[in-house]
């Protein structure tokens, strides 16, 4: 019997409290951008973007560590500390492999091409704007919550084709987006970072592939993250078929990133099989145990 009493029940139940921690991370990213607007408000020399970053990072953290974690009726922590550097390191250096496949790819190809040295200059903003902010707070919302709840009702496939399709269409309003792109993240990112936490049942994995990821296509390669105009180590051009450089979306919008980075996706969650790490929908947890 169910002792608990019923407001928790009620907050308990896995959408409910999806639905909390959602509201939470809102309230959260409000307030930091408010601190941000204060901030630039007085000193005009950083910009907005990065002002709301750097406010943002430590209070979405915050709010994971104090309230997202003990929420459900089976609560945990995806972001323990312990035993963290060892799958961040792994999602860094994946990302940055994976990523410098498909660009080399795409120079085989020929519609990849260095023109020449990069601009360096961007690199600080781009590190914490375009690979630490976004690989944090999407991971939290997008594997540490929704795919979370997600699958303890409707099991780990489940779970990933709605985060994964939710993480497409999430895309949409980014420069220069298309059906395709969604379509494109949705496969090839959606898929290989929801395998990665259900292998690893932790965030660090995908946060550091997911940073590792857009760092590299952007702040390396000079390739555009998602849509967004970047400035890399070297000067690059993307040329030709839209089919194999992504148009302005960049590569990720390409079928050589949806290729190499399925496949990749496609071995991690063969990993997480093989290592019986699915979650059975609960209705079919609940007949086995009747």
């Amino acid at each position: 019997m169910d002792h608990r009493p019923l407001w928790r029940r009620i907050a308990d139940f896995p959408f409910v409290a999806m639905l909390i921690a959602l509201f939470a991370l809102m309230v959260g990213i409000t307030i930091a951008y408010i601190i941000a607007s204060e901030a630039i408000a007085r000193n005009r020399g950083v910009g907005i973007e990065v002002m709301f970053d750097l406010v943002a990072i430590p209070i979405v953290l915050l709010i994971y560590k104090l309230v997202i974690v003990r929420l459900g009726q089976h609560p945990r922590d995806d972001l323990r500390a312990a035993g963290a550097l060892r799958p961040l390191a792994w999602g860094l250096l994946g990302g940055f492999l994976v990523f410098s496949l498909i660009v080399a790819a795409a120079a085989a190809l020929g519609v990849y091409r260095i023109t020449g040295p990069g601009d360096l200059t961007g690199m600080p903003k781009a590190l914490v704007t375009a690979a630490i902010f976004p690989a944090i707070s999407e991971e939290i919302v997008f594997r540490g919550v929704l795919f979370r709840w997600i699958e303890e009702v409707g099991g780990s496939w489940v779970a990933l084709i709605l985060t994964s399709a939710f993480f497409g269409a999430g895309h949409l309003m980014n420069p220069n987006a298309s059906t395709i792109a969604a379509v494109g993240i949705a496969f090839e990112a959606g898929v290989m970072l929801g395998a990665a936490y259900m292998l690893t049942r932790s965030l660090w994995l995908p946060i550091g592939l997911h940073a590792a990821w857009n760092f590299t296509q952007g702040e390396i390669y000079d390739i555009p993250v998602s849509g967004m105009p970047v400035h890399g180590v070297v000067d690059a051009r993307l040329c030709c078929n839209p089919l194999l450089t992504g148009g302005g979306f960049g590569l990720e919008a390409s079928v050589i990133a949806m290729v190499v980075a399925t496949l990749f996706g496609l071995w991690l969650l063969w990993m997480a099989i093989k290592r019986d790490r699915l979650v059975t929908p609960t209705w079919l947890r609940r007949r086995s145990a009747a």
